[in-house]
């Protein structure tokens, strides 16, 4: 396009493709101005095991383009993940902000948490924050903890910088492990946090400027793995397939009333059918020339309602309970001047079932002896038994204290030794 004259600036052809330019402005092709480069976006991706990281497979296997919702724009991803690992996989619609990222020289931090066979020291772990070279290749400072064991397993946690192909699994081979499962949990400031396999989502754009003003200050990579971004990723809206017309179904109804109605019979419109002998129930007597009591056509009685009920069964209740004997009706007078509610704890209905139990027990009494016509002898009114907690502090009952009351045992009186 330069060579063939159709690249200007400012309106004067360019001749040279070695021309550093500042921005696009004033820059022309076919007389068209150039537009502004939109802005870098960036996604988070669950990547499952068994995708791999690239656009396409000669062999057929299945790669992470197929798990991607469609309608998202043209994404590469910043490194790559092997077929068996799983994780936190960033991709990017910048090709700038991909090679920032993917650099050792940037210092952008990488978790996993790696599931390994075998037996390690926290020790060995400790040792690979020197470095380490095996078969000849150097891989740099490895910040690896010991997180758990399980069984024969052990859950590793490593941090490292540079990313290397198949870094963490040969430098845990290295120290007899066998690594079974592998996962990246962290890329910079992004988390994996709790996405579910095969989700994707969207960085937001205040928290993506804010991590490549970071990436380009003092701190550099270091300073940018450790923001503590506050927004939440965007979610991805999915673009949903289309419904074809003959296989589209009506929309049910709203709620569950309306789907009752449509499902129920109308029972007030329908008719019974040609000899059914059903009559609708009515609540008047039945007129002269009716059917005979008990007969098919007979329309049906109206029941008394509840007010009728209750008034012809009332009688019969005040039959019944003078029929039960004297000293079941006899309830026992209250003393003269005693509050008509009991004050204190009383009031609150602790311990009253048990006195008015043992008031109801000693009533009978009383009255069998006026009834002989002795004179009752002054007897000292029974106790009623109370709850601890119950009634004033002087009915209280005696008792011994345990170890778990609230008060101590007092303590015992010693004898003489022996």
């Amino acid at each position: 396009m330069i060579a063939d004259g159709r690249v200007a600036i400012d309106g004067q052809i360019l001749t040279t493709p070695a021309t550093v330019l500042r921005s696009l402005r004033g820059v022309t092709v076919d007389g068209e101005p150039v537009a502004a480069a939109a802005p870098a976006r960036l996604f988070r991706f669950h990547k499952p095991a068994g995708l791999l990281t690239t656009e396409r497979d000669p062999a057929g296997r299945p790669t992470i383009y197929d798990r991607l919702p469609k309608g998202l724009p043209r994404l590469m991803p910043v490194g790559r993940l092997d077929l068996a690992t799983e994780g936190l996989l960033l991709m990017t619609t910048d090709g700038e902000l991909k090679r920032q990222l993917e650099l050792p020289a940037t210092g952008v931090e990488r978790s996993y948490r790696a599931r390994a066979y075998g037996e390690v020291s926290q020790a060995q772990l400790e040792d690979l924050m020197l470095g380490i070279e095996i078969e000849g290749v150097r891989y740099g400072s490895i910040d690896a903890n010991l997180e758990r064991r399980t069984g024969a397993n052990v859950w590793i946690e490593l941090t490292l910088t540079e990313g290397k192909n198949r870094e963490v699994r040969r430098v845990l081979e290295h120290l007899g492990l066998k690594v079974s499962r592998l996962i990246r949990t962290r890329y910079g400031p992004f988390h994996l946090d709790d996405m579910p396999p095969g989700a994707v989502d969207e960085v937001r754009q205040h928290d993506l400027i804010l991590f490549r003003k970071a990436l380009a200050g003092p701190g550099g990579g270091k300073a940018a793995s450790n923001l503590q971004l506050s927004n939440k990723p965007k979610a991805v809206q999915i673009e949903a397939e289309p419904v074809e017309a003959d296989t589209a179904d009506a929309a049910p109804p709203a709620n569950r009333a309306e789907r009752r109605k449509a499902l129920a019979p109308d029972r007030t419109t329908a008719k019974p059918a040609a000899g059914s002998h059903a009559a609708p129930r009515s609540d008047s007597r039945p007129a002269a020339g009716a059917a005979k009591a008990g007969g098919r056509g007979a329309p049906r009685q109206a029941r008394p309602d509840s007010d009728e009920r209750r008034k012809a069964a009332a009688p019969r209740d005040a039959a019944a309970k003078n029929d039960r004997p004297a000293e079941e009706r006899a309830r026992p007078a209250r003393r003269p001047g005693a509050p008509a509610t009991p004050a204190g704890p009383e009031k609150f209905g602790v311990g009253q079932r048990r006195r008015k139990l043992a008031a109801s027990a000693s009533a009978p009494r009383r009255e069998t002896a006026a009834a002989d016509g002795a004179s009752p002898a002054r007897q000292k009114p029974a106790r009623p038994r109370v709850d601890d907690d119950a009634g004033p502090l002087l009915d209280r009952p005696k008792r011994r204290y345990r170890s778990g009351d609230r008060r101590p045992r007092p303590p015992a009186k010693r004898g003489p030794r022996k």
